[in-house]
């Protein structure tokens, strides 16, 4: 078996699952966060008999929206916070973007995580199977402890060499993603694998899973090493289970992967996979940088930025808003004086949550704005206006970017 098929025959208490199976598995963990949850608490309340399976199961957290921007939003959150202390459910408020905290607190190797929210699939960083899904089946899960999965197939991606110098996980996940297409990993499993995974630190394997879905992937996941094994015993935490997949394993498709030859990259506006090497893009002028999400806005991602712009200024005319992805991030980077770079450049550092990314709260560009980000996608109308640009790059060109007040890479500044 596959470590998703592992994952999942371990959930549902069988010997042995493949691709295509239909299993019934019980969750070992429920995320969902401020998008939606007031909506599965309108219909939990609708409910015959409401019941919730295993409480300690729940981690709910607020980060979309954070401080809150409107009355409507207040309200919602409101009914969340009020929900979660009557039913005595894990909250975090101010802590980061949801999937940071996770993987900051609770996410464990072996694990089969629902979540509401799409970037569920970055759990596998560390081994775990999590996938996004919609209030209905988060809310039965709730309710039952249980749900169904098909059994994905997977996509084997053996990683070989090292990044060079200048180059980023990022840069690796974008490559991937517009070599297989934003269709081209629909409903499977992507699988990292080789010994070039063993050169990528925590950060960058999060980045790496937490953008599977972008190529339509249904989870995705890493062997667990000992730099995953490090992250969980720094973080105080054991493993429920660490699987690699067998000898025999069926693979939909093996794609090779030479980290050597990663080059920056750039996705153009409005696709993720729309992905040319930053070289081309170089020139486009821009309004809005945005270093932060819970894809870039690890410390590691701080600290690209911070040596890039350290003595230089954010270029006039050009917001750049740096948004650390937890408050254990938020006060590392104090700490290191990162902050007082981005702040003396003349950077706008804003409080651990999704922000510019999610298009909503903070950082919105108006028609005919163009942004470049480290947030998780550039579809039209994502950032603010529906007449507006994204392109998505590194901590890296996106600070270059900042600085020049065009796209840039970090050689150029």
């Amino acid at each position: 078996m596959t470590i998703a098929e592992k994952i999942i025959a371990r959930a549902a208490g069988l010997s042995q699952v493949k691709a295509g199976d239909i299993a019934t598995v019980t969750l070992d963990r429920l995320m969902s966060n401020d998008g939606t949850t007031h909506l599965t608490i309108g219909m939990y309340e609708k409910l015959k008999n409401p019941h919730i399976a295993d409480k300690d199961k729940l981690v709910w957290i607020v980060d979309h929206n954070i401080p809150s921007d409107s009355p409507k939003t207040a309200a919602s959150q409101k009914k969340m916070r009020d929900f979660a202390k009557a039913n005595d459910i894990k909250f975090y408020e101010g802590e980061g973007v949801c999937h940071q905290v996770m993987m900051e607190n609770h996410v464990v190797p072996g694990e089969l995580i629902f979540g509401a929210d799409s970037h569920t699939c970055a759990y596998g960083a560390l081994g775990a199977f999590g996938t996004g899904v919609g209030c209905t089946d988060y809310l039965y899960a709730m309710v039952t402890g249980t749900s169904w999965v098909m059994v994905p197939g997977t996509l084997r991606f053996n990683l070989k060499g090292k990044l060079n110098d200048g180059v980023y996980a990022r840069d690796v996940i974008l490559s991937i993603i517009g070599k297989i297409g934003a269709n081209g990993a629909n409903y499977k499993a992507m699988e990292f694998a080789g010994e070039g995974l063993h050169s990528l630190s925590m950060a960058d394997r999060i980045s790496i899973c937490n953008l599977c879905v972008e190529a339509g992937a249904k989870t995705a996941l890493m062997e667990v090493d000992d730099v995953a094994m490090d992250y969980l015993k720094e973080h105080g935490r054991e493993p429920k289970a660490c699987f690699t997949s067998d000898d025999d394993a069926v693979f939909e498709q093996v794609y090779d992967i030479d980290l050597s030859t990663i080059q920056p990259i750039v996705a153009k506006p409005h696709f993720v996979d729309n992905v040319v090497p930053a070289k081309e893009s170089l020139g486009v002028k821009i309004d809005e940088a945005f270093l932060g999400s819970c894809n870039n806005g690890r410390i590691e991602d701080l600290r690209v930025g911070a040596a890039i712009i350290k003595g230089k200024k954010v270029a006039p005319k050009v917001r750049f808003l740096v948004v650390p992805a937890s408050r254990s991030v938020y006060l590392q980077a104090m700490k290191e004086g990162l902050l007082d770079i981005f702040m003396d450049a003349g950077a706008i550092v804003m409080n651990p949550n999704c922000s510019v990314c999610w298009g909503s709260c903070q950082g919105v560009i108006g028609e005919g704005e163009t942004l470049i980000s480290t947030g998780t996608r550039n579809f039209k109308g994502r950032a603010g206006h529906k007449d507006s640009f994204v392109y998505l790059a590194s901590a890296a060109t996106v600070t270059a970017s900042a600085i020049k007040g065009e796209i840039a890479t970090a050689d150029m500044v």
